[in-house]
């Protein structure tokens, strides 16, 4: 009996050895083409764990990246949707993680628009939408929208108004350079500026999708609808004839410089301290007046940094990757992922 047990684990072994050889030999091979990269021009082939950048399955829940800018020169992988516990995150109405690995919330106002990041080379603006029942001394706010400007270009996306929710609606709509956009859902399709200077790619057949400006920043973007139990929780007395459709998103960015700003953007500043008080359940911070702008395609604000030509000579801070705290996979340079 026990000769029969230890054949079987012999063959059950080279059984899982032959199926990952077969999954890894499926992998897509990447390679990182930013010249300054450590990794520049170097083959590197995805875990067999995700083998795909864009598997067309939208069941697959995770894809395979690679970080170019970190010395490890090594494929891993991620989540397809945003993670809102982790770093670079803006969910819920509107709770924030820095990327200083800090939690917390910033209101604005409904209705109006402030800028998330402003860096010279991009500016990420969020419009907010939101409600004031009656004995409240603010508004509560959720993200509805997201402007973006780069070069000379602007791209915005945002969810769609609706009375109710339905899994089975698509709630996303885009614009480039002022003019409607249309990505089907249907098939996971990828849409591609002619200058390729962004890149929109369907993650689920419905409200999911990943943005990126190559070498400058990657957005995670799902569409959710307030519940209501979270209405019942917080007490935000939605209304009958409207779900307040909002984004969840995540950013990840390449090299932003020492003095970015935002209202997330300042948190990748080198030397930033987190007014969030520590210990406190939802630590508010204000900004409202620095951080305003006159649209979601403006770089009016106070402190906004962006200039279309994107010129500087500033030193780069550090790439805050994406964190990944609730599996086995890590990202990130010497990043500890917090509670």
């Amino acid at each position: 009996m026990e000769f029969l047990a230890g054949s079987y684990k012999t063959l059950l072994i080279i059984l899982l050895f032959f199926v990952s050889a077969i999954l890894q030999s499926r992998a897509e091979t990447k390679v990182c083409f930013s010249k300054g990269s450590p990794c520049f021009l170097k083959k590197i082939q995805c875990p067999a764990q995700c083998p795909s950048s864009s598997p067309t399955d939208p069941k697959v829940t995770k894809v395979c990246v690679v970080n170019c800018n970190s010395p490890i020169c090594k494929a891993e992988c991620k989540n397809r949707k945003p993670n809102c516990n982790g770093p670079g995150s803006a969910c819920l109405d509107p709770r924030f993680i820095g990327g200083d690995g800090i939690v917390f919330y910033f209101h604005g106002k409904k209705n109006e628009h402030f800028t998330l990041v402003s860096d010279p080379n991009l500016q990420i603006n969020a419009r907010f939408i939101g409600l004031r029942p009656e004995g409240r001394t603010r508004d509560y706010t959720w993200i509805q929208a997201l402007g973006l400007l780069f070069n000379s270009n602007s791209f915005t996306l945002e969810a769609t108004p609706s009375a109710t929710w339905d899994d089975e609606v698509d709630h996303l709509k885009f614009s480039y350079n002022g003019e409607e956009l249309i990505i089907p859902g249907s098939d996971l399709s990828v849409w591609q500026s002619q200058e390729s200077s962004i890149r929109v790619e369907r993650t689920s057949t419905k409200n999911s999708v990943l943005v990126t400006l190559p070498e400058v920043a990657e957005i995670s973007v799902n569409v959710v609808p307030v519940t209501k139990e979270d209405d019942k929780i917080h007490n935000y007395q939605i209304p009958s004839d409207d779900c307040f459709a909002h984004l969840e998103v995540q950013f990840r960015f390449y090299g932003l410089s020492s003095n970015v700003e935002g209202v997330l953007g300042r948190t990748y500043q080198p030397d930033f301290k987190n007014p969030a008080k520590p210990g406190v359940a939802m630590p508010v911070v204000g900004g409202e007046h620095k951080y305003k702008t006159t649209s979601l395609v403006s770089a009016d604000c106070m402190a906004c940094v962006f200039t279309q030509a994107g010129n500087q000579k500033d030193s780069r801070v550090m790439d805050y990757s994406k964190l990944d705290c609730t599996g086995n996979t890590f990202s990130g340079n010497g990043i500890v992922c917090r509670k």
